[in-house]
């Protein structure tokens, strides 16, 4: 990981209608050290977290000039600094209109990779943190929150830059409870959601079930395991799911055979690239369920193994009791006759 170009932007919009308070860094190139090390932990948090959505960028440049502003940087015709003071610039004036209380850093970041150039948009939060000050006396202080990433966005520079550039070039992170500034953010970097994750785990998780049931029996679970094993390696890699590299993780040996299988069997975007939401494709693996004082869940490879369901009776059988369960029922029924 290197970065390229990094600058922060601390903003306080905590008197809604008054103009919000913003405090830019200098911009800095190649900074390395403990840079890196805040960048690496962001983007961890931001591979992590679930519920990402996919999209491009919006064709309102009136509205959201981000994109324009960012060409102009990638082709020369704007420096670095220039491009974030504007960014900078009207982060503020969406906060002067907020109506609710905002406090963060605001962190661009132009990174390069081995196998292409990327740039990070995120909102750092803070926490509070006690110590001791000169006096050894208590005081509170801010620290910035390295377990938390609530606003991000990412732009895969290369995909976007292409004569046809794809429909998900975007990925971004706005978690549930952010607000008006979630989406004052949504605004600011102009992004049009392109992508239905839930039809697209729909998608993924029947034509593994499908590829699965054709299968000889003994292979079925083998391939609903390796299926969710690769979605969620993505996932942590916070990279979508190709059909063509499932294929191949699903049978070395015939690395095709799900890929012609899927393409004729389901609906597959032209992309060949799925967005499936890895924590609805554990069910590939794993059957749960919980209501009425009960909460069951087990692999689903021990249907008709230790785990047998009655349809017409809607009873559900379990044996080869895990040996923790068998104990706490056995001290249970003990203390009861007691």
């Amino acid at each position: 990981m290197a970065i390229k170009h990094l600058r922060t932007l601390f903003a306080s919009q905590l008197q809604p209608g008054q103009p919000a308070q913003v405090r830019p860094g200098e911009a800095l190139s190649e900074p390395g050290g403990d840079y890196e090390g805040l960048h690496k932990q962001m983007k961890r948090l931001f591979n992590s977290k679930p519920g990402k959505k996919y999209g491009r960028f919006s064709e309102d440049v009136g509205e959201s000039p981000f994109s324009a502003w960012l060409k102009d940087y990638l082709e020369d015709r704007q420096s670095f600094v220039s491009l974030t003071d504007r960014i900078f610039g009207q982060w503020q004036e969406l906060l002067n209109g907020s109506q609710e209380e905002h406090q963060g850093h605001l962190m661009l970041v132009h990174e390069a990779l081995a196998d292409g150039e990327v740039m990070y948009l995120l909102v750092i939060e803070s926490d509070s943190a006690l110590r001791f000050d000169g006096q050894q006396s208590l005081d509170t202080t801010d620290v910035l929150s390295l377990s938390r990433l609530n606003l991000a966005v990412r732009i895969e520079l290369e995909d976007w830059q292409n004569d046809n550039p794809g429909e998900n070039y975007l990925t971004l992170v706005h978690a549930r409870g952010s607000g008006e500034p979630g989406e004052l953010f949504i605004r600011l970097c102009g992004f049009t959601n392109q992508v239905d994750v839930e039809k697209e785990t729909l998608t993924f998780m029947d034509a593994v079930e499908a590829f699965a049931r054709s299968s000889e029996p003994e292979e079925a679970g083998k391939i609903r395991a390796r299926a969710y094993e690769f979605s969620r390696d993505q996932h942590a890699l916070g990279e979508p799911v190709a059909i063509e590299a499932l294929s191949g993780y699903l049978d070395e040996d015939q690395p095709q055979r799900f890929k012609e299988f899927a393409s004729e069997t389901a609906e597959l975007p032209e992309s060949g690239v799925l967005h499936p939401d890895h924590r609805k494709v554990k069910k590939l693996v794993r059957i749960a369920g919980s209501g009425g004082g009960m909460s069951v869940s087990f692999s689903s490879d021990l249907v008709n193994q230790a785990v047998y369901y009655d349809r017409d009776n809607d009873a559900l059988t379990i044996t080869k009791l895990p040996k923790a369960l068998r104990e706490q029922l056995q001290r249970y029924l003990e203390s009861r006759d007691d």
